[in-house]
């Protein structure tokens, strides 16, 4: 430890000037800075998102729908570019007071219905269309024990070492050892059941994976932080067998895609509204200075 320690005052105040990523769109408020009503597509399920890994879940989740075949969980997909402030819209603060992606709304019912936070909408989903939810007690019981750790777990991962240790303006070794402490112990929570099933819950693909796959299989495939080597992802190689399996799924490698604005341009679908978008509509088929 070094000298170079905080004092907290007595009184908090907000140093809009603290430095590090994000730190233009971070606000100790709610509330909408400007106005800017919601696009609405023609589908009943209008999204409103970006291919982060809390995003990509709500696309995952219907793109995985539609794999099977139930064409009433066709969607629209609208790019939210949150390093622009565009998810404190009044239109977006409607659809989710806490202005995080995704939000979602259902006009199959009148008024529609909003729906935010990542797991809410899986949930949402899974109930509605009875799919990747089982309905006998126990393997439903276990799977939302999972959908729950992930919503409880993914902070510590995120905004706790991947801040520290990738995104913060200065690098500090207690809270970064802190936080590497915890992933390291999530990852060999999700390593020791993983070694007993095959997907999270059991032998069923179900919205636990959803859930967990976009942080943690990021994650031992060091797409998170450049930090592979440095949590050693390696060595929970039941987590990498895992998160090899989902990452070949098809409706996984589509879900991936929509509202994507970074990487290879053959792999960026800003906005999806209809599934011949991702063969004739990726960012690199399109004229260099559009987005639609």
């Amino acid at each position: 430890m070094t000298d170079n320690t905080y004092t907290p005052p007595k009184v908090w105040k907000w140093d809009a000037e603290s430095g590090g990523a994000f730190s233009e769109i971070n606000r100790p408020i709610a509330g909408p800075t400007h106005d800017q009503e919601l696009p609405v597509g023609k589908h009943p399920f209008q999204v409103y998102s970006l291919a982060t890994p809390n995003g990509v879940k709500a696309t995952i989740m219907f793109e995985e729908l539609l794999e099977r075949g139930i064409k009433e969980a066709e969607y629209d997909a609208w790019l939210i570019r949150i390093t622009e402030g565009e998810q404190f819209g009044s239109g977006f603060v409607k659809a989710n007071p806490n202005s995080k992606i995704p939000a979602m709304m259902d006009h199959n019912h009148e008024p529609a219905v909003r729906v935010f936070e990542s797991g809410s909408i899986l949930l949402y989903l899974a109930e509605k269309f009875g799919e990747f939810l089982p309905a006998e007690l126990v393997a439903r019981t276990e799977t939302l024990n999972w959908l729950f750790w992930q919503m409880g777990s993914a902070p510590f991962l995120g905004g706790g070492f991947g801040h520290f240790y990738a995104y913060a303006p200065e690098k500090y070794e207690y809270p970064i050892n802190r936080y590497t402490m915890e992933v390291k112990r999530q990852l060999d929570v999700l390593d020791r059941q993983l070694a007993d099933n095959r997907y999270i819950a059991g032998d069923e693909y179900t919205i636990a994976d959803i859930a967990i796959w976009p942080w943690y299989g990021a994650l031992v495939k060091n797409k998170l932080y450049d930090a592979g080597e440095f949590l050693e992802v390696h060595t929970y190689r039941n987590v990498v067998r895992w998160a090899d399996e989902i990452a070949q799924r098809p409706a996984v490698k589509r879900g991936l895609m929509v509202n994507r604005t970074w990487g290879d341009e053959s792999k960026q679908l800003h906005e999806r509204h209809d599934a011949s978008d991702f063969e004739l509509r990726t960012q690199d088929k399109l004229e260099p200075s559009g987005d639609k």
